[in-house]
């Protein structure tokens, strides 16, 4: 039960400070659960992360339910997605009361205008954190830069991107095992 009340503790912090959705909470769900509490090892959380985004659902309450799995089974799941999804649940709830009260305000618009860049801040610093755990290095840069450029600016769906991209990493693979028997 310590588990679980941890766990709602520390998803409930994470989702009440973050701003920008699942991918702005990869930062702080790293600082809390692997550097923090030392619950996962970075490449544990590295792997949770790359499932998290695989799988259907909420990328955020995707990674709260793997986390909390692992640390205390059903109980922790439903403890950490609780604490991951009930803060956003609560300031939209809010937000949607009295948003209509305070819209016009010029205050309030320069707010959520400043909030921006924030955000994009947040969802860089872990891509770059990934991309280094990932062994993403000056030779093979240019994989994760034509796939960004094939979905952005080509329409090509991520999935074909995917495929594509393990194909050739195994081909890749298989031509240096030969070259290197050979």
């Amino acid at each position: 039960m310590k588990n679980e009340i941890q766990l709602f503790g520390t998803f409930f912090k994470i989702g009440l400070f973050t701003i920008g959705g699942g991918y702005a909470m990869i930062p702080l769900i790293e600082e809390e659960v692997v550097k923090k509490h030392q619950w996962l090892s970075r490449q544990e959380f590295v792997d949770i992360l790359a499932v998290s985004q695989s799988t259907p659902g909420v990328f955020a309450a995707n990674m709260a339910i793997f986390i909390g799995y692992k640390l205390s089974r059903l109980k922790g799941s439903i403890a950490s997605t609780l604490g991951t999804i009930l803060p956003s649940f609560l300031i939209i709830l809010g937000i949607a009361l009295f948003f209509q009260h305070f819209k016009e305000y010029p205050v309030v618009e320069n707010i959520f205008k400043g909030i921006r860049p924030a955000v994009v801040a947040l969802i860089a610093v872990p891509t770059f954190n990934v991309a280094r755990t990932a062994g993403i290095n000056r030779h093979n840069i240019w994989i994760p830069i034509l796939s960004t450029l094939l979905i952005w600016l080509m329409g090509i769906s991520p999935v074909w991107v995917i495929i594509a991209a393990g194909a050739l990493g195994y081909a890749g693979r298989k031509l240096k095992e030969l070259r290197i028997k050979s």
